[in-house]
């Protein structure tokens, strides 16, 4: 129980087989001393030593998906207020939360704002599963979806150097010349629509060299019709399919909308805070949650058989899986992807001097367990550490699962205690 208690309530830890020895040092004689510490898997009660899986997905593992979504909370937080390394003055600059997202593919049952009722004339519940997909599935672009949601990375790349074109046309200079008063900073994360489409949302920030205070000119107006002009000129050209080319763009519905600061918070203004938490809710959330397809990787188009997905999830997962036997598209890896409908970026993104990484502040939190431990044994600094571990599978058994809900059980009534 001491062993599943470290975990924090994982349900698929990784189970690794191996050694840990730490051993003094001598630094006065420079020799290693005598072992002040070992372990070895085989003697733990599991029989392996048991880690945490840290995967970000709410469907594979819930604890360890809410470590990953408080860790991007944090990460947003700091390119917005500063803080983990990053000056607090970039709050002042300008700095705007946009989404960008998918064009039509043929229509689908919605909840329109401002009418009463979807196309097919039925008012939809929000969590009626028909909601995003297709009122025809026969019309429906299948085709143009998946290959839309397998070139959307690349389309943010060409967004991204659009964008400093426009900012630097706005204010009179060379792109050359931009890099030496201003930089575009910007984290973005992916979300799924229900239709199975990939659209962004990103807080997009202008700052002057090296973090500093941007020039006057660098204003949130500039920067959102430098997005809005980027957004309308970005495209990427597609592969040529039964004799139609494809050729990939943002939707219409571009909403880019001005950050305040939490100190001008009058329950109208979009802050900081607000922004943080939207984008690291998704940053946990795949296809898997919006459209009911799957969490993990297609090796044989059979496994559907025995899956419980929706029709519309089906579909695409089938149109990966076609497109993807072409060789004329093998550099999209559709097969790879189908899980994702043909999505294969990461789902969290940031430019270098946003802010934090996640890798930061996960070795942050690592160093803070090994300090204390340290102080809990008395151990100094000068220790000698040999080690070895090897992969031996991944899961709980049914006994140490039983035991974890006991444990998060007696957790829970001790917090609401």
């Amino acid at each position: 129980m001491r062993q599943l208690s470290t975990l924090g309530g994982c349900l698929r830890p990784i189970r690794l087989t191996g050694h840990r020895t730490e051993h003094h040092l001598d630094t006065r004689a420079g020799e290693i001393g005598p072992t002040a510490h070992h372990l070895d898997s085989a003697n733990l009660p599991a029989g392996h030593l048991l880690v945490r899986c840290n995967n970000r997905r709410t469907t594979r593992c819930a604890t360890c998906a809410e470590t990953y979504r408080r860790d991007t909370y944090h990460l947003i937080t700091a390119g917005l207020r500063g803080g983990k390394g990053t000056p607090e003055s970039i709050a002042t600059h300008p700095r705007v939360f946009a989404t960008f997202t998918a064009p039509g593919f043929g229509p689908v049952h919605n909840r329109p704002t401002g009418r009463p009722a979807c196309r097919c004339g039925t008012t939809h519940p929000t969590d009626d599963p028909a909601l995003g997909t297709p009122l025809d599935p026969d019309s429906y672009d299948y085709e143009s979806a998946v290959l839309w949601n397998a070139h959307a990375g690349a389309l943010w790349r060409r967004f991204s150097i659009y964008l400093r074109r426009e900012i630097a046309k706005r204010a009179g200079l060379t792109q050359r010349t931009l890099r030496r008063h201003a930089r575009v900073s910007f984290a973005k994360v992916a979300e799924y629509q229900r239709r199975g489409a990939v659209h962004f949302h990103t807080v997009i920030r202008l700052d002057g060299p090296d973090q500093t205070a941007p020039p006057a000119w660098a204003t949130a107006e500039l920067l959102t019709d430098a997005i809005h002009a980027a957004a309308r000129a970005a495209t990427v050209t597609g592969p040529t399919l039964g004799g139609r080319t494809h050729t990939f763009a943002f939707g219409r519905q571009l909403d880019v909308r001005t950050i305040r600061s939490a100190d001008f918070d009058t329950g109208t203004e979009l802050t900081d805070r607000a922004v943080a938490g939207y984008i690291a809710k998704y940053a946990t959330k795949g296809a898997e949650t919006a459209t009911g397809t799957l969490d993990h990787r297609v090796r044989f188009l059979a496994e559907l058989a025995h899956t419980d997905l929706t029709t519309h999830a089906r579909r695409l997962i089938q149109t990966c899986w076609d497109l993807g036997a072409r060789r004329d598209l093998e550099h999209l890896r559709l097969r790879a992807w189908a899980h994702m409908l043909g999505f294969r970026g990461h789902f969290s993104t940031k430019t270098r001097r946003y802010s934090t990484t996640l890798g930061t502040l996960r070795r942050a939190r690592a160093e803070w367990r090994r300090l204390q431990t340290a102080i809990t044994r008395g151990d100094d600094d000068t220790t000698l550490v040999l080690s070895r571990w090897d992969y031996a599978g991944t899961g709980l058994t049914d006994g140490e699962r039983w035991l974890t809900d006991v444990l998060q059980t007696g957790k829970e009534a001790a917090d609401g205690g």
